[in-house]
């Protein structure tokens, strides 16, 4: 096949959507843009890739770089967008990377950012480029992935409460869940959390039980079967 003389001129980029969550809400990490295009907005903290350097490398350092998170949680490529329509600059690809992860880290701004911070989903106004299109999916991704999967676990610490579970999935599905129900889904789930034999927690009353993930056990795991499924919104 021949090969066209425009391929590998088309720049890649990385955009990461991280999410937590803070005071009971779902929080993503922002960026203010120092330079153009978008000086002045929030964006996703991101860039381009750098030769001879792997797509999750590029994460990983723009998100360090730009806001001084370097997680804990979980990375995984989210999907790609464009190249045409999406810079005011020119075509450009952008890789995106979904990171969910306990919000035990305060961003610090470098880089190309002004700023860098947590902000909550439900107040964000405009952002930069293409990213609120970009954070919807990442949040749909997040949404159908706890119904089956450990991944929530990822954004709490590593020993945590039934409780303290729960509410990341309140927050990441936003809707009430359940208590009851919830407690005995989780702890009947074979291979999903296990006990650490201590109690903790906030709140009133006699501490909780503290669990942590099973041994073994991948963010990608279908351990929750039948998935625990949110109500249609």
């Amino acid at each position: 096949m021949t090969v066209p003389p425009t391929a590998g001129l088309v720049p890649v980029t990385v955009d990461i959507v991280a999410l937590t969550v803070l005071n009971g809400e779902l929080n993503v990490l922002l960026v203010r843009r120092l330079l153009e295009p978008f000086a002045g907005d929030l964006a996703l903290p991101g860039g381009f890739v750098l030769p001879n350097e792997t797509l999750p490398a590029a994460a990983l350092r723009e998100l360090d770089e730009e806001t001084g998170i370097v997680p804990p949680g979980h990375l995984e490529q989210l999907r790609t967008y464009g190249p045409l329509d999406r810079d005011p600059r020119g075509p450009i690809l952008s890789v995106a990377h979904l990171l969910l992860a306990p919000a035990d880290r305060i961003p610090q701004a470098g880089g190309d950012a002004t700023e860098a911070g947590w902000h909550p989903v439900s107040t964000l106004g405009a952002l930069a480029f293409d990213h609120a299109t970009i954070l919807n999916d990442a949040i749909e991704r997040a949404r159908n992935k706890i119904e089956y999967s450990p991944l929530a676990a990822t954004m709490c610490p590593a020993e945590f409460t039934i409780a303290e579970l729960r509410a990341v999935y309140e927050a990441v599905w936003g809707q009430n869940v359940d208590p009851r129900n919830f407690h005995r889904k989780i702890t009947g789930t074979p291979g999903f959390v296990t006990s650490t034999g201590k109690r903790g927690g906030g709140g009133t009353g006699r501490p909780a039980e503290l669990f942590r993930v099973a041994d073994g056990i991948s963010p990608h795991d279908a351990v929750l079967y039948p998935p625990l499924l949110r109500r249609s919104m």
